[in-house]
């Protein structure tokens, strides 16, 4: 448990965080929304929502504020819809939230949701209204109707509230479930892959039967047991998706839809759901035993209880009970293997091969559910080692932080500034608007440039539409390179600088080109890419870390054109759903939005090319000249360059250590890989280019 200490030095970051960021958002933010966006950044990443969309929404009546919102996530199946209202404290100290304002932000959520779904708030609000996409999916789709289940109300504060708020209700037959995040929450999930699910089974009344295996090895310990139907379908109630272990949701892509062949067994032929269903594989990091009525074993209690495989039954289970009112679920019971993994250190890779082995219908391989994935691993180091070219107007040289593990940036930041001037200084040098995670890069970089297989297209702005999670599922599987070098991360950069300078140009509301920004941004970078051939010169972005002023007038008025072209060709109005399919990505593909593509020509790479490799692989010619060059100098020279690079602070490590290996290759005669010939021909440049001589440092002995 977090200490009162750790919560309060905590509050401080969070806060400084907050206020450090808010300045470089565009016009038209506040602190809260800044805080709310930065809180369920955290709560998407530690599974408790996903897809979520920061818009402020407020409607007065007679007696003040009638409702409030702050944000909301609506799953793509329509199963799940999370509310948030944000109660924000202006202050870096930890202060108490009163049971009231909890209790009158609940009100304020509820009376939201109501008014949305029972009286047509939609048709009070302008289209170009935040809140106007959901408003009009809530009253409008018949799938909202057939499909939602479960309403989460989130009250959202970096104050501390002590006390739960738990009523049991519901508004027009929905289930409404309240929780409270507060900064004691939002500290231990941001130092946590997320809280764990602990659950008493015999206090819920549910009896588990079950036999126990132990490995020789005692790496874990097995057990296989029967879980009613109606156990599962309780505690999916209450905790949704987190049981889902968090890496595998992402790749199995798990959407609670319902499989018609369990439905149609849940509801004709519930007794045989044991002999036809293969059950669940989860995971716990304990379990205690009771004894059951027949003299055996059951499962009591499980700490950290996830279920690895079996998503799809559970939530078709639950969708079925609620759904079918005269569905008796009591006499189902399905088959659950639980594993308890002794060596912890282990979890994350054993999991994923449990995943694995266990599911039939979506492979999973063991490195795309660690963040130890070696191209991740390498951009971590590259990231640590690459200054960025300071920008126009000041000499200071930052770093682009890109952040493989969640939390590497605040111990990084805590390690190195213990006292409050180094904690200015690595600041400076690392600017948190600088801070790439992984989810980010997945956007940045499949919203460049599309790819297909075939004839779908696999890569493009509908993806990012639909979400960090899906979108970066398609990036790993089709757009992510396992050797990526310096040249590779420098355009990455340069696409989240296109990215995000859109962002800001889009601008939030009142200040806002639209209302659409999470789909227009994506949708823009994309269309301008497509037109431009994939020709915009990435490594300018990168040398003057910014775009042209030229550029920025443009991509306003191409956001302005691509929101009108979708808002016109969205059939019955549901934008954001017809943003998330290929057909709208191949309409805007046809579409030329009356613009003037000559005023682009001084951002086009020419036909000589870029100072390098831009975001492709170099052609065989330039590498084999690089690669010439490289070895001409021979493995003795090499060595001096990297003596020469050891003894300066002018060359960052990585390309110290790449001279080194360089070296080495090249006097024993072997192969360099890509990586090393782009990285030598980069670091040869580089020296030129900060006045170091090659000749003299060649005659050093």
């Amino acid at each position: 448990m977090a200490t009162n200490e750790e919560v309060t030095e905590y509050c401080k970051e969070l806060f400084e965080e907050v206020s450090a960021e808010f300045p470089s958002y565009a016009d038209g933010a506040t602190p809260e929304q800044v805080f709310t966006d930065h809180a369920l950044q955290l709560l998407a990443e530690a599974g408790e929502t996903e897809n979520y969309r920061v818009c402020y929404d407020e409607k007065q009546g007679k007696r003040g504020t009638d409702h409030k919102i702050n944000a909301y996530s609506l799953y793509e199946n329509y199963e799940t819809l999370d509310l948030f209202i944000t109660i924000y404290v202006p202050s870096g100290d930890v202060q108490t939230i009163a049971k009231v304002e909890c209790e009158k932000a609940f009100r304020r959520l509820t009376h939201f949701f109501r008014n949305t779904i029972n009286k047509g708030y939609v048709n009070e609000i302008e289209e170009s209204s935040e809140i106007y996409d959901l408003a009009h999916t809530l009253y409008n789709v018949p799938e909202v109707k057939e499909f939602l289940t479960r309403i989460n109300l989130f009250v959202v504060t970096n104050g501390e509230v002590h006390y739960e708020y738990n009523p049991q209700e519901s508004i027009a037959g929905f289930q409404i479930f309240n929780r409270i995040i507060d900064i004691t929450y939002l500290y231990n999930i941001s130092t946590k892959a997320g809280l764990p699910i602990e659950i008493d089974f015999r206090a819920m009344g549910h009896d588990l039967p079950c036999i126990s295996t132990e490995a020789a090895n005692g790496e874990y310990k097995s057990y296989l047991a029967i879980i009613p139907g109606l156990a599962l379908s309780t505690i999916y109630e209450q905790y949704g998706p987190r049981l889902l272990e968090q890496n595998v949701r992402s790749f199995l892509q798990f959407t609670g839809k319902i499989n018609k062949g369990i439905r149609k067994t849940i509801i004709e032929e519930p007794h045989m759901f044991f002999a036809f269903n293969n059950g669940l594989a989860a995971t716990a990091d304990e379990v205690t035993f009771v004894e059951n009525s027949n003299g055996g074993k059951s499962i009591g209690r499980t700490s950290n209880f996830q279920i690895v495989n079996g998503g799809q039954t559970t939530a078709s289970i639950y969708h079925t009970w609620k759904k079918n009112g005269c569905v008796d679920i009591a006499q189902i019971n399905i088959p659950l293997k639980l594993t308890i993994l002794n060596d912890k250190a282990k979890v994350p890779v054993t999991v994923g091969r449990i995943a694995e082995c266990a599911n039939t219908q979506n492979k999973v391989s063991t490195s795309d559910l660690s963040s130890n994935r070696e191209g991740f691993v390498l951009l971590d180091n590259i990231s640590r080692a690459v200054w960025a070219p300071p920008r126009r107007g000041t000499t200071q040289q930052t770093r682009w932080f890109f952040e493989r593990a969640r939390g590497q940036y605040r111990n990084e930041r805590n390690r190195n500034g213990y006292t409050l001037a180094k904690r200015k200084a690595f600041d400076l040098r690392n600017p948190r608007s600088q801070l790439v995670t992984k989810e980010q890069m997945a956007k940045y970089i499949n919203s460049y440039c599309e790819i297909s297989k075939g004839t779908k297209c696999v890569i493009g702005p509908h993806h990012v539409v639909r979400g960090n999670q899906k979108n970066y599922v398609q990036f790993l599987t089709y757009n992510f390179r396992d050797d990526p070098d310096p040249a590779y991360f420098e355009d990455t950069v340069a696409k989240a600088i296109l990215f995000t300078t859109a962002e800001k140009i889009y601008g939030v509301k009142p200040n806002s080109i639209g209302e659409l920004r999470y789909i227009t941004v994506p949708y823009t970078i994309s269309w301008l890419s497509y037109k431009l051939e994939n020709r915009i010169d990435l490594y300018r972005l990168w040398q003057t870390q910014g775009i042209p002023d030229s550029l920025v007038t443009s991509l306003r008025k191409i956001m302005i054109e691509i929101e009108q072209h979708i808002k016109t060709n969205a059939p019955g109005d549901l934008y954001g759903e017809w943003a998330k399919k290929e057909d709208c990505w191949t309409s805007l593909k046809g579409a030329n939005l009356n613009i003037d593509f000559a005023n682009f020509k001084d951002i086009l790479i020419t036909a000589s090319g870029n100072a390098r490799a831009s975001n492709v692989d170099v052609d065989k010619a330039q590498k084999q000249q690089y690669l010439a060059e490289i070895k001409e100098l021979g493995g003795e020279n090499w060595k001096k360059i990297y003596l020469w690079c050891k003894a300066t602070e002018k060359v960052p490590l990585f390309y110290t250590d790449m001279a080194h290996t360089i070296g080495k290759k090249v006097q024993a005669g072997i192969t360099l890989t890509n990586r090393e010939i782009l990285a030598g021909f980069t670091l040869l440049n580089d020296l030129a280019e900060k006045g170091a001589k090659l000749g003299k440092i060649l005659q050093d002995k």
